[in-house]
């Protein structure tokens, strides 16, 4: 019922889900809740940090390319930082290259995987569908449209709902399916690979999605890039400079932060 009831609530945790916050309007970028959604998500992880410090945390919060830097600065804070173990829930943007590609190629979307990579944020979000299994090719044009409905499927749905909100079953089923892979991953199941924002040094930048091979304590093995083909080389490149800006906003909030 409120904060009063957190440490009751989070006392004993494996796993933590945040999707708390408010979700975008027309017109608004995912940066444009950061006022909000950064204070939402201090406060949580705050407690989260006091309450079940050994816990998974799944941040699904917007902008996430920001709300993952914040939750690793406050775990820092309270001395209990593990950066295997909190996670910027990306799948949806997975869930959504699959079923484009698959709706383009007649394939059953269940049976389709595109990693992607990058960040949680238009330009940032870098579907590899050099790497799709089954093998799929489109012709430059069409893969340029297909990348870009896929980075902005999610403002497609904010105009869609007019003022009513962002995408909400979608969301639900990725945040299911990334945390059921999770959960499955901590009982011992071998070979669960999910995308997900995280602490990287796969790249220039300090946080980066690349699939990650999920085990009982949290990432096992970060499967980095893989082989780019030129077009998501040149899209790796143009990501850089807004998730450096990103993942600085959310550090300095933290530390601001009482």
């Amino acid at each position: 019922m409120g904060p009063e009831q957190l440490p009751e609530c989070l006392k004993g945790c494996d796993v933590v889900v945040i999707p708390a916050g408010v979700p975008r309007k027309p017109g608004m970028t995912r940066d444009d809740l950061f006022n909000t959604n950064a204070s939402i998500v201090a406060s949580l992880t705050t407690a989260c940090a006091k309450h079940c410090p050994e816990a998974m945390i799944c941040i699904i919060s917007n902008p996430v390319n920001s709300t993952i830097p914040i939750t690793s600065e406050v775990f820092k804070k309270h001395g209990v930082y593990n950066p295997n173990k909190i996670f910027g829930v990306t799948t949806l943007d997975i869930v959504r290259a699959n079923t484009f590609v698959a709706e383009l190629k007649g394939l059953d979307p269940a049976r389709v995987t595109v990693p992607v990579i990058g960040g949680h944020a238009g330009k940032t979000i870098i579907p590899l569908i050099s790497q799709c299994t089954p093998k799929v090719e489109f012709p430059q044009d069409q893969l340029e449209k297909l990348t870009a409905r896929i980075q902005e499927a999610g403002t497609e749905v904010v105009q869609a709902k007019a003022g009513a909100g962002s995408a909400t079953l979608s969301m639900a089923y990725a945040g299911a399916r990334f945390a059921f892979s999770l959960l499955e991953a901590m009982s011992g199941k071998q070979g669960v690979v999910e995308c997900a924002f995280v602490r990287s040094d796969v790249t220039e930048v300090p946080y980066f999605s690349t699939p990650l091979q999920l085990g009982k304590k949290g990432i096992e093995k970060n499967l980095g890039l893989g082989k780019l083909s030129p077009f998501e080389e040149k899209m790796v490149a143009a990501a850089m400079s807004e998730l450096k800006g990103s993942i600085k906003k959310g550090e300095e909030f933290a530390k601001n932060f009482k």
